[in-house]
């Protein structure tokens, strides 16, 4: 049997191969293609959970599928969305709650949720109110022949210089967020495009003026590239993490520290501070197997804990791809001389059960789980 450390290397050596490789095993092609043929017919919260190939497919891509029986949970997550910060999604412990709200977002776009894209839906939303502002009446032909002409092309657009190409596409999408295409700086927008905005220090987020960042959020060549004008969170990035999950479970089958090791891998960009390691059981314990810290150390003061780590660590560097492989080389490492491959391997998947509440009680939390769908 292979090593910890060489197995999780055989996988990352080339990421595409293996999860194609994933893709391409009978029961998950045969699921996906159903996904796929069928979310987009689903226009209400009833319609998905009432559909349980759907919904169990979906939960198991957000990492929720030990929570697919709950329904009347998730149900009551769904219909508060996540747009207010006080939503039930949000003041769960666990995010993953929030981004599958947040992906499957019908408190915001209803009947549209699994289609919605904001270059489209939103975007001409957008305009017709912009052009309400301006005094121009939105039921005009004017006002709709440029938005059937608006829909009928964006959709072919791949990149930030095929907008920018078609002055038509460019004036639209401009004026939807109250800017003049004839007065704008052409070199700033399409630095803004290209910044995009999940760098705080892109040039949308270090505007003043945040239209320029609600610009490029629409218009997210930066995160989606050509798939900008088409992409829906609903759709193919549910699909994406799917097959990254499937991968995780079907190495966790032979060697559970390969498993912890892909899943720091993914969770990696999102590490902010010690205490979204420690949130995250599964998390922690790649950390603390990596320094060398027993198990029992998770009973410490939490505070103590982060201490520790912050001593030991960085925690900048796990956004840096070359030493966040030294530290899963560590962490393979080490697992595999706390567990030799040689004798069996005890299962952790309980780590990856995460805790589900903050700030709500217990007693709500037990009520919650008592629902019936």
């Amino acid at each position: 049997m292979l090593s910890t450390f060489t197995s999780y290397q055989l996988i990352t050596k080339d990421i595409s191969k293996s999860l194609d490789r994933i893709e391409q095993q009978p029961v998950v092609d045969r699921d996906t293609k159903y996904y796929l043929d069928n979310i987009t017919k689903v226009k209400s919260i009833d319609d998905f959970v009432k559909n349980d190939r759907l919904f169990k497919y979906a939960m198991k891509a957000y990492g929720l599928e030990d929570m697919d029986y709950a329904k009347a949970f998730m149900v009551k997550a769904l219909k508060e969305g996540v747009s207010d910060p006080n939503s039930f999604a949000n003041k769960l412990t666990d995010k993953r709650y929030a981004e599958f709200v947040s992906a499957f977002n019908f408190a915001a776009n209803g009947a549209d949720a699994t289609i919605y894209n904001k270059t489209q839906q939103m975007v001409t939303k957008n305009y017709a109110t912009q052009a309400k502002i301006a005094g121009l009446d939105p039921n005009s032909d004017y006002v709709k022949g440029e938005t059937t002409y608006y829909l009928a092309n964006i959709t072919k657009v791949k990149s930030i210089d095929d907008l920018m190409s078609n002055s038509r596409l460019y004036t639209y999408a401009l004026a939807s967020f109250g800017l003049d295409a004839a007065t704008e700086d052409k070199d700033l927008i399409k630095r803004v495009l290209q910044g995009g905005v999940s760098d705080p220090d892109s040039v949308a987020n270090q505007m003043t003026d945040k239209t320029y960042a609600a610009l490029a959020s629409a218009f997210n060549f930066e995160a989606y590239g050509e798939n900008t004008t088409t992409i829906n969170p609903a759709q193919q990035p549910t699909v994406d993490k799917y097959m990254r999950q499937t991968l995780e479970e079907d190495a966790g089958q032979s060697n559970q520290g390969v498993r912890l090791a892909l899943y720091f891998d993914r969770k990696a960009p999102t590490i902010t501070s010690w205490y979204d390691v420690l949130a995250d059981t599964a998390l922690a314990s790649v950390v603390r197997t990596a320094l060398g810290l027993p198990d029992s150390f998770a009973t410490a003061n939490i505070d103590k804990q982060a201490q520790l780590f912050e001593q030991k660590l960085d925690i900048s560097d796990f956004s840096d791809p070359e030493k966040l492989g030294k530290f899963l080389t560590r962490f393979t490492s080490m697992y595999e001389i706390n567990n030799p491959t040689s004798s069996a391997v005890s299962s952790v998947s309980v780590l990856f059960s995460q805790p589900i509440t903050v700030g709500i009680s217990t007693d709500l939390m037990m009520a919650m789980q008592k629902l019936r769908f």
